[in-house]
């Protein structure tokens, strides 16, 4: 499904706030690693928001995960004092790990896996 131009905006207003909200509650350094939002998707009633985090040399992203969710509402509370102006309603924000680093790094060994495979089994000339 094709995001709208207001989902977009809407997106775009709590990426950014929420980047500053972490950094200001000292989340975007956790247990000896870096905790970054890579992406806000809005679903088309403006009533959900899904916040993708991206987690560099964290050891358990789970429990870090449970521990940002466990400030959901301190964090929800300031982001609605920053968006009043510019939404009705503020939309339920779910968090998520976002593992696309993960997938690329698996994809990137498999690639090189089999490029070593060929390699072994090509004739030399």
């Amino acid at each position: 499904m094709i995001e709208g131009k207001r989902q977009k905006q809407v997106a775009a207003v709590i990426e950014k706030d929420l980047n500053e909200i972490f950094q200001k509650m000292g989340l975007t350094m956790l247990h000896g690693g870096m905790i970054s939002i890579s992406s806000v998707k809005i679903t088309p009633d403006l009533f959900d928001a899904r916040i993708y985090l991206s987690f560099f040399k964290i050891d358990d992203p789970v429990k870090t995960l449970n521990y940002i969710q466990e400030k959901s509402w301190e964090i929800k509370k300031e982001l609605t004092a920053r968006v009043r102006h510019q939404l009705r309603s503020m939309p339920q924000l779910t968090f998520y790990i976002d593992d696309t680093l993960d997938y690329v790094d698996k994809m990137e060994k498999l690639f090189k896996e089999i490029k070593s495979e060929e390699d072994k089994i090509k004739p030399n000339k």
